[in-house]
């Protein structure tokens, strides 16, 4: 609910007198020095009464008696703007009544049995008073909101720094309002115009949170704008959230009621720590198109406390989806990449001995942290392991029928063949213009596929006459 601003009053409290070097200062009305000359509010109020015509006096009148003879001289100027409010008040209406009472001014704008032009501003209690509510301005239904407030979009001269200082109601300072599913309900009840809540809120400032605003009748009823901002949102997550096993728990949650999830988060908040693997996050529709829904902060669980780092390469080892959760290979290269060949722990003792199964099984991608044109072929060639002639002999004597299957050797790792082979390796055997004319491709090799998806690659071995079948 907004601020109560009174119209008439605290318009009147910032007129003032100035009366050219003799009255320097600005000062407000005093309304009980004047209270013998003046019989009726509207003598000087002519708007009060007079619909259309001016609420603020006209400065001639005032120079009626502040001549420079009768009282000193005074130059005084209404306000330059009307008052910034968001009331749905109109004095002519107030001053008809209702129920042939006409309203009086002193019945708003002075406490009872005071004296005369004890002017002071209209309290939100008189109001309500008035208009049968019998409860505190704050603290009033949902309902009666709209009988004294416009809407928050239908106040133009309001600013966001106004919409920043509207007081709080009683109901939002309750625990587990904003984060659960108190202002749900509350705009439930409101429907279908959400009267209490367009007050101070506009569709702009649920977008801050809800994910699924455009799913939600009751944001879709609110005008969009902007100033609502000027309200600060509390983004602290329902109780649920402070559960220190939530952060292992709330995947089966998901699983469960993604549809709950998805009214402050987003798949792209999944991925903010899911970064290994974004499947997880399928049942949680994308952001394009939705709120901005609730930001994601990704910190370690708790068992990354002190002493992780040290024990971290066994635990990995033991669960390594567990690992995969949040992380990729690349996460693991930040540390272990700098000098991937020194660095200790990251290959298992004595793996040098055994690397190239490893490499050809693909049981690790090399080429995440090794050059295999720089840092493999220079080990290969200090141990003699590189091709200096064609087929030169030695290193697949290990197997004496290699040469017969190393087709499908090359098809299913090629990397470890080319730490020692360059293509001109290939062509001795492998080419139509020259060599043996040994054909590579395997069965159901596509020609007219390839052919559009990449011609260049066919030409090492066919030239410039590339055939089709």
């Amino acid at each position: 609910m907004s601020a109560f601003r009174g119209v008439v009053v605290a318009s009147l409290l910032a007129g003032g007198f100035g009366a050219g070097s003799a009255v320097a200062q600005q000062r407000p009305f005093d309304h009980a020095k004047h209270a013998k000359v003046f019989p009726s509010c509207s003598s000087c109020h002519v708007g009060v009464a007079v619909r259309g015509a001016a609420l603020w006096p006209d400065p001639a009148t005032c120079a009626t008696c502040h001549d420079g003879t009768v009282q000193q001289q005074v130059q005084w100027r209404p306000p330059a703007e009307p008052a910034r409010h968001n009331l749905r008040f109109d004095h002519g209406t107030h001053a008809a009544g209702a129920a042939n009472r006409p309203a009086t001014c002193v019945a708003c704008h002075a406490d009872a049995g005071a004296p005369w032009m004890t002017v002071r501003q209209p309290a939100p209690e008189q109001c309500l008073e008035c208009h049968g509510v019998r409860s505190a301005h704050l603290t009033a239904p949902d309902t009666a909101c709209a009988t004294c407030h416009f809407p928050l979009a239908q106040a133009p001269r309001l600013t966001a720094r106004d919409v920043a200082g509207f007081p709080t109601p009683a109901d939002h300072t309750q625990p587990g309002f904003g984060a659960g599913t108190g202002h749900g309900a509350a705009a439930q009840r409101a429907m279908p115009v959400v009267a209490r809540c367009a007050v101070c809120h506009a569709r702009d400032f649920c977008l801050q949170c809800h994910a699924n605003a455009s799913d939600q009748a009751a944001i879709q009823a609110l005008a969009p704008d902007p100033r609502s901002l000027g309200i600060a949102v509390n983004r602290a997550g329902p109780a649920s959230h402070a559960d220190p096993a939530f952060l292992t728990s709330h995947g089966g949650l998901v699983k469960r009621g993604a549809q709950e999830c998805s009214t402050c988060h987003t798949r792209e908040n999944c991925v903010v720590c899911h970064v290994g693997r974004p499947g997880v996050a399928a049942k949680i529709p994308a952001a394009s198109g939705r709120g901005a829904g609730a930001v994601v902060v990704r910190r370690p669980p708790p068992s990354h406390g002190e002493g992780f780092v040290e024990r971290h390469a066994a635990e990995a080892r033991a669960n390594l989806r567990t690992c995969n959760g949040c992380h990729v290979r690349a996460d693991c290269l930040e540390c272990h990449r700098p000098d991937a060949a020194r660095a200790a722990g990251y290959h298992p003792a004595g793996f040098l001995a055994g690397h190239p199964a490893a490499a050809y099984g693909r049981a690790t991608s090399c080429s995440n942290c090794h050059n295999s044109g720089t840092f493999c072929t220079s080990c290969h060639e200090r141990a003699g392991l590189s091709a200096h002639r064609v087929l030169r002999p030695g290193y697949h004597d290990a197997n004496q029928f290699f040469l017969v299957g190393h087709g499908g050797a090359a098809r299913q790792s090629l990397e470890t063949c080319v730490s020692c082979h360059v293509e001109r390796d290939c062509l001795t055997c492998h080419s139509a213009v020259g060599g043996r004319h040994f054909d590579p491709h395997g069965p159901g090799f596509d020609a007219a596929r390839l052919i559009k998806k990449n011609p260049q690659m066919c030409t090492a071995c066919h030239g410039t006459t590339i055939p089709t079948q």
